[in-house]
Parts: structure tokens; sequence; C-alpha cells
């Protein structure tokens, strides 16, 4: 199979799934789009967005779609990172003799549901980092590594949400992307009634495995950026720093800290996705400014004036791409 014969095949396996994906879902295009680009670039996803509009539903349902492990946890306040991690315990076999004995907790799988991450105190949440970063735990002195493919797809409220904890910024740069979840339209809730007050169950059917995601994976680096394209996705990033040389008037003003190397990456492989999606094995400026948004948007720390003025990280992104545009003659 020749590379456009993998690229028409890579189309509609994606396809595939966000069809089986919407056999529950009802709406949220867009959010079911990210969810699956990042899951196919082997990145983590923090899900945003008030009780009740499916986050959790989605991430179960992709996981139904997926022939991976899967497991689920609850953040709570009173939830330490041993539960999550796992931990020593003692055993004793037929013969009497006791022995240390790891008991894996559940980050040894696949996909793992953390839900309402932000419910959890920074401890447990800073439990995560090496999981999602490395792929990996050390309990004692001793590490183990995680399955592979792994992903953490999490779920929060938004932080002004009352009994939420913010996420630590070094755990938040680790989510490939931020997706919003929005209010359903008044077809889509009408919709989402006819299917779930009617008694409609509807199957979803596993589409892909393991060894399979790993080889859509390595198809997709292999997707061509040009070297002045990935530079517009570096001007990108650097346009999030506040003082910087591509700096404009709205981050100085509103921005402390801009996006880490982490968002620029995060760019091009969702570039890649969608370039394969739109038919071309090379990546274009719209793909990048299309996906600058997710990948930058919670890497963003606004200032003292930012958070008093409300100056969403969504605005703050959007002109620092129109100001890019601007200035490299892009449409």
């Amino acid at each position: 199979m020749d590379v456009t014969e993998r690229a028409d095949r890579f189309r509609r396996i994606f396809e595939e799934l966000r069809e089986e994906v919407g056999k529950v879902i009802v709406g949220h295009r867009e959010a079911v789009e990210q969810v699956l680009t990042a899951v196919f670039c082997g990145g983590n996803v923090l899900l945003e967005g008030v009780p009740g509009l499916g986050k959790t539903m989605l991430v179960r349902t992709l996981a139904a779609a997926l022939e991976l492990r899967f497991s689920r946890v609850q953040f709570t306040p009173d939830l330490m990172p041993a539960d999550i991690v796992g931990t020593t315990i003692i055993v004793e076999d037929e013969a009497g003799r006791r022995e240390f004995r790891f008991q894996e907790g559940p980050l040894f799988a696949n996909i793992v549901l953390a839900d309402e991450i932000n419910r959890a105190t920074p401890k447990t949440q800073s439990a995560l980092l090496e999981a999602m970063q490395e792929h990996s735990v050390t309990v004692g002195r001793k590490t183990y590594r995680l399955d592979d493919p792994f992903f953490v797809l999490a779920t929060q409220n938004p932080l002004e949400m009352e009994g939420t904890y913010p996420l630590p910024e070094a755990q938040v740069d680790r989510f490939f992307f931020k997706v919003l979840m929005k209010y359903s339209s008044r077809e889509e809730l009408g919709a989402i009634l006819a299917r779930t007050t009617a008694g409609h169950e509807p199957e979803v059917k596993p589409l892909l495995g393991p060894g399979e995601l790993r080889e859509w994976r390595e198809f997709i680096t292999r997707v061509v950026i040009a070297p002045h394209v990935q530079d517009y996705a570096v001007r990108l990033a650097l346009g999030t720093h506040p003082g910087g040389e591509f700096a404009g008037a709205t981050v100085n003003r509103f921005v402390r800290y801009g996006a880490s190397p982490r968002g620029a990456q995060a760019m091009v492989m969702a570039g890649k996705v969608a370039a394969l999606l739109d038919g071309r094995l090379n990546v274009s400026f719209d793909d990048l400014a299309a996906a600058a948004v997710p990948a930058l948007r919670h890497r963003i720390i606004r200032n003292f004036e930012g958070e008093a003025e409300s100056v969403e990280p969504d605005a703050i992104v959007r002109d620092v791409v129109a100001g890019a545009a601007r200035e490299i003659g892009v449409k």
C-alpha cells in the first residue's frame, strides 16, 4: 500500500470512528474531531464544560470504539496518589512465605478517564505528571512502564465552579489539547431527548486496536511540513510570550506567561492530521492556524489585568494568529 492509499485509509478510519462516537454523542462535532486528533497523535486531552454536556460519555464512547484497555478514576478531594498509581502490598503464598508485590493502579491501562480531575487536590493531580509525560510511574525506587498507547482523557468543570482546584501549570502543559464542550443547540437537544427517553441504547463497535493505532501515529509523523510552514508554528508559539519579538499589544498587556514548546509540537502534529483529512500529504498555514486555539488556550497564563478584565485565552490566541497572518501575508 503506497502513501496515497494509506492516507485514504486513514481518512476512512477517522470518519468511521467519528460516526461510531456520533451514535451516542449528538453534536459536538468539533470537540469529537479534536479528541480524535489528539488520540491519533498520542496526546492527552483536557475536556472542560459545565456538568451534563457529555464529557464523560464522549470519553467512554471513544473507549468503546477502540479495542484498548480502559479504566476510569473518579477524582475526589480524598483521592490519594497511591489510589491511581498503585502501591506495594505484602502477600502470602501457599507455603506461608511473605513477599512484597506491586499492585497496579488504574493508570495501568491504554485509556484513562480522569473524571472531574480538578476536584482532587494538587498532590493527587501532580501524581499524573510522570504518567502523562514519561508513560511510567515510580513507586519507591522502582519504575514501572505503562502500556503503549497510553492516554489520559480528563474532564473538568470550569475553575470557578464550587469545590474545584486549579490544575498545576506543569500538569496542564502535558495536555495536547484543551477541548471546550459547549451547550447543545435546540435541534441537538431535541435529538438527545429522543435518544435518551425512548429506551434506545446504541451499540458502539470497536474499530481500532493498539497495534493499528501505533502504526497510524508513526504514519502521521511522516507527513511533510515545509520549513517556512513550520516556522509559522514557531511564530505562533513565540507570539504568546509577552515582551518577546513577536508579541502584540494584546499579549503584552494581558499575558503573564506564554506557551511552551509543547504548544508548537501540538500544532504541528494536529496540522499533519488535518492535512491528511483534507487529502494532502503536506501541512498548510491554515492547518496550523486551525489547531492554534485548542493547542495554546490552556498554555497561556493571564496576568492580573487579563483576569480582572476577563480576557479569554481564546481571544488572545486568535489575536496572535491574526497578527502572524498579517505579518507573513496569509489570509
